[in-house]
């Protein structure tokens, strides 16, 4: 009988390792060995402390444990020389991501057309994706800068800010995390349209949207709306889909917000757009280079937010990640691949 050994390849908790060989029981081999993993700076990073390196003893057993895995947690960090990606690893069969836009990764790790299952962690982060995306609207209609400076300066001037009920909320990539936006943008009132690759008047309800049109209605949508929220992954239909032209189609003053991808956005005209006014405020959890440079005009910008890719991470993440993959295990042990979670379609990369 075929023995599946899973192989726990970026930082995770012992208690959830505990769970998955629960769950895999006796018959699959489940390795974690801590020291070949870097430390975490914080609950739920999946790449620990940069600059982590291996002794030579320590690479000999990260190598050998790669070359006997059929299942691994995350793909293994670092070049496919280093052993990223599946390059030292040639019988894995199933990887379970910490993350749901995998799709460039899966791609750029030739990945596409092999008989590799991978499975996301699709629908974890849309709750706490979809609350930075609230706190950032509510921090620019109730003016929250202007309060903190106010306080600081110990001064009580009454002031006006705006509310959101009534005001168009546009959210483009309507997956579980534009759903989730949707969800809590109706709560306050907001009218939401959503723009998706297969659009269709039966999905309003699932996207928790007034209106859902395609990626053809974008730029009469971008007019209308009074906050735009990006949710979209990075795909060839994507990439720069908000350049110099579709931006300039925005009201005066809009709320621009990205928890998709930085390759959606042409930055040096977001950029532009932010100094003339054109865009209002702009809440930035991704950007196009990653880290973002120092340089870069987006830190010193009075009207920009940044979150360094984080918006996403809360301390129940990996919790909510194992669920997923605790769930699968059995399903791919018992070869029942159409049950499973979260399966990414990797020629569509989502």
């Amino acid at each position: 009988m075929h023995r599946h050994v899973i192989f726990i390849t970026s930082p995770l908790e012992a208690s959830h390792v505990a769970r998955i060989r629960s769950v895999a029981g006796a018959d699959v081999d489940v390795t974690h060995e801590p020291d070949l993993l870097p430390q975490t700076r914080y609950v739920a990073d999946h790449k620990g402390v940069p600059g982590f390196k291996r002794t030579a003893d320590q690479e000999l057993r990260w190598r050998s444990h790669l070359q006997r895995a059929t299942i691994l947690w995350d793909f293994p960090a670092g070049s496919p020389e280093q052993g990223g990606g599946l390059s030292l690893a040639p019988n894995v069969s199933w990887v379970q991501t910490t993350s749901s836009g995998v799709g460039q990764q899966v791609k750029d790790f030739g990945l596409v057309d092999s008989d590799v299952l991978v499975t996301t962690a699709r629908g974890v982060h849309a709750k706490p994706l979809a609350e930075f995306a609230m706190m950032a609207l509510l921090n620019h209609t109730k003016r929250l800068s202007h309060l903190m400076e106010e306080q600081r300066a110990h001064r009580w001037e009454r002031y006006c800010g705006e509310g959101l009920s009534g005001k168009t909320l546009l959210v483009v990539g309507s997956g579980k995390v534009g759903s989730e936006v949707g969800r809590l943008a109706g709560a306050f009132g907001m009218r939401v349209e959503a723009i998706v690759r297969r659009p269709g008047p039966d999905r309003s309800a699932e996207l928790n949207a007034d209106a859902v049109f395609g990626l053809d209605r974008l730029d009469e949508a971008v007019g209308r709306a009074d906050a735009i929220v990006l949710a979209a992954p990075h795909t060839p239909l994507t990439d720069g889909l908000f350049g110099r032209a579709v931006i300039a189609l925005m009201k005066r003053g809009i709320v621009f917000i990205n928890i998709g991808r930085g390759q959606l956005v042409d930055e040096d005209a977001l950029i532009e757009a932010l100094q003339d006014g054109r865009i209002g405020f702009a809440a930035l959890d991704v950007a196009r280079v990653e880290p973002l440079p120092s340089a870069s005009p987006l830190w010193d910008l009075p009207n920009v937010l940044i979150s360094p890719h984080s918006a996403s991470t809360i301390s129940s993440e990996n919790e909510a990640i194992t669920d997923i993959f605790c769930h699968n295990i059995p399903l791919f042990l018992n070869g029942s691949r159409s049950a499973m979670l979260n399966v990414l379609n990797k020629a569509e990369m989502y």
